[in-house]
């Protein structure tokens, strides 16, 4: 099939700004895509287009819809329905290493919309239409399987009008289903907020953060780790969930120091707080423990996990962008072991595939995640699932952005 029209307007992200929702068309199909919004973005992901004028307080999206209303629209009539060449052609059409021109925003949500599109001619789910590109991707078929949620109870950083300067403080389920899992998830998310009610009070300290989860008015993270823990027991869980971080180091770091509980550490003096966190929590999983250039803090950090045989994984968010230059590099010199998938950091569902396929090729682990200004389309979900994500960061069991990815990853596991 041609397609016949694409066209896009703006609507509402979760934080109340406006993204970008694109639709494409044949004669006699239509679907859309709604474009995410992250507020701690890497140095290096593939530039978001915004007006940058009065209206919205410079948030607006009228350019980038502009530009899938007249320069991609007409590049894209008639153009045949299939993914590798759309996307090639977008990425020709944009002509820049990060999407400057045409904005990774615009770019995106044609890209996604013409896989939703194609599944749906297909008469097959979305996530059923990713994995047969991941099919031809890579040459491998795998069996279909449910992702590990990871969910971020307590909000800080970036996220959350608080004073913790870690962004997420995650609790990640270990159960042998994701019914489970999210069930899991729930418990602990509804057991927190009366261990914050009975610990720190209900004023203030039951605010709910970007990604759904507790904005306390607490500082320190090893206070958010706590109320963690004593949730994780009080609901039952605790054998069976593992806590983890996303440290977001970036946010807080200048010349070469990181500026955390009201100290300067060197590069050493947070490694060797970090790895006092891992011992105490038993810590699961850390994201971007260091600022996204620092690599010799990233070497280091993985040299004295290897010597001391500590399993952790290790992510790279800010550090990776889903670019696959950035995912080599990063194998090359050993720098994590586990990758942030964000397709709207790199531009096209292809390209997110390719970064997804370098990663496991090396033997690392992969997280589909949303981003912090989000919406009710549930993409990822089905992204997940497709490629044989380890596990997906979803936020917290709260607010519809965040419930339509765990309401379609419930539903796709009811159809496998």
């Amino acid at each position: 099939m041609l397609i016949e029209k694409v066209f896009a307007r703006w609507v509402l992200d979760s934080r109340g700004n406006p993204t970008i929702q694109t639709f494409v068309k044949t004669k006699t199909f239509q679907a859309s895509a709604i474009v995410p919004s992250g507020a701690s973005k890497g140095l290096h992901e593939a530039l978001e287009l915004r007006d940058n004028g009065k209206a919205f307080h410079g948030l607006g999206v009228s350019k980038a819809v502009k530009n899938v209303n007249t320069i991609i629209a007409k590049k894209l009539k008639n153009t045949p329905l299939e993914q590798k060449m759309v996307d090639e052609a977008l990425i020709k059409l944009d002509g820049t290493p990060n999407k400057s021109f045409l904005g990774a925003n615009a770019v995106l949500s044609v890209s996604l919309a013409v896989a939703r599109l194609i599944a749906s001619i297909k008469n097959q789910p979305l996530y059923e239409h990713i994995s047969n590109l991941w099919k031809d991707l890579t040459g491998h078929v795998h069996k279909h399987s449910m992702p590990k949620p990871m969910a971020n109870l307590i909000n800080g950083g970036k996220h959350a009008p608080n004073d913790l300067v870690f962004q997420e403080f995650l609790i990640i389920p270990n159960y042998n289903s994701f019914e489970k899992n999210a069930q899991a998830v729930i418990e602990v998310y509804q057991e927190l907020k009366n261990v914050i009610k009975e610990k720190l009070g209900v004023k203030c300290n039951l605010c709910i953060g970007d990604e759904g989860g507790f904005a306390p008015n607490i500082q320190a993270p090893e206070q958010a780790l706590d109320l963690l823990q004593i949730a994780l027991q009080d609901s039952g869980h605790k054998k069976k969930v593992s806590l983890g971080l996303d440290v977001a180091a970036s946010e807080f770091y200048n010349n070469k120091k990181y500026f955390l509980n009201n100290n300067l550490m060197s590069c050493e003096q947070l490694i060797n707080y970090y790895l006092d966190l891992i011992q105490d929590y038993d810590l699961a999983s850390i994201e971007d423990p260091f600022e996204q250039d620092h690599f010799s803090a990233w070497s280091l950090f993985m040299q004295l996990l290897n010597k001391k045989n500590k399993k952790l994984q290790v992510v790279g968010d800010d550090l990776l962008v889903t670019n696959p230059k950035r995912i080599n590099l990063a194998i090359s010199y050993g720098l994590a072991n586990a990758l942030l998938l964000k397709p709207n950091q790199i531009g096209t569902l292809t390209e997110a595939l390719q970064a997804a396929f370098i990663a496991k090729k090396a033997g690392w682990n992969v997280i589909v995640s949303h981003r912090s200004g989000d919406s009710e389309d549930a993409f990822i979900a089905d992204l997940a699932v497709g490629i044989g994500a380890s596990q997906i960061k979803l936020g917290a069991p709260c607010r519809g952005e965040r419930t339509a990815k765990y309401n379609r990853l419930l539903n796709i596991e009811q159809e496998l």
